[in-house]
């Protein structure tokens, strides 16, 4: 990015960033002349509260109705809207967005997994990234009122298939 003290150097590849010019300037990646594989993403997070919260959760006494089953719609309706939050990122028509919770009642946690999938030109890791973060985000906002201090964590890509740079995955 340009600045007074960092002036852009034309000479620079902006070291693989892909979202900058040769001057720094911001812009959409151009991918038309990329070839339409098919994409997947899995992304994953964790949100930790206390034990009470959970059995709140688990026991679907929550005062604003189906914690999961309502932070599973707000996920997937994330992802289709990732394009509308994220400046830079491509609309993409999904072709599938799943999203599961697991409750871990050991550490009062529940880990949220998206996997997101399309055919096309570009990636699906934004798409999983913002749909598990909205579905943890759901959690907090259904839970809040007896229990502020939950803590969302951990979110990251955890496997991405397609296109040129092929299958990567989170070495265990």
């Amino acid at each position: 990015m340009s600045s007074a003290k960092n002036p852009p150097n034309p000479a620079n590849d902006n070291g693989g960033l892909t979202h900058f010019d040769a001057t720094g300037q911001a812009h959409m990646v151009d991918v038309g002349a990329k070839n339409e594989t098919h994409r997947v993403a899995i992304a994953s997070g964790i949100i930790r509260m206390l034990p009470q919260t959970l059995a709140i959760i688990t026991a679907g006494t929550a005062k604003k109705g189906d914690v999961l089953g309502i932070a599973r719609i707000a996920a997937i309706m994330a992802a289709k809207r990732t394009s509308d939050l994220i400046p830079l990122c491509h609309p993409l028509a999904l072709t599938r967005v799943a999203v599961e919770f697991t409750i871990e009642e050991a550490d009062a946690s529940i880990m949220c997994n998206a996997q997101v999938e399309t055919y096309g030109k570009t990636g699906v890791e934004m798409e999983a990234l913002t749909a598990v973060q909205v579905g943890l985000l759901t959690i907090y906002d259904m839970c809040k009122a007896v229990d502020r201090g939950m803590v969302m964590s951990d979110i990251r890509v955890m496997e991405k298939q397609g296109g040129k740079s092929g299958h990567w995955k989170v070495e265990s």
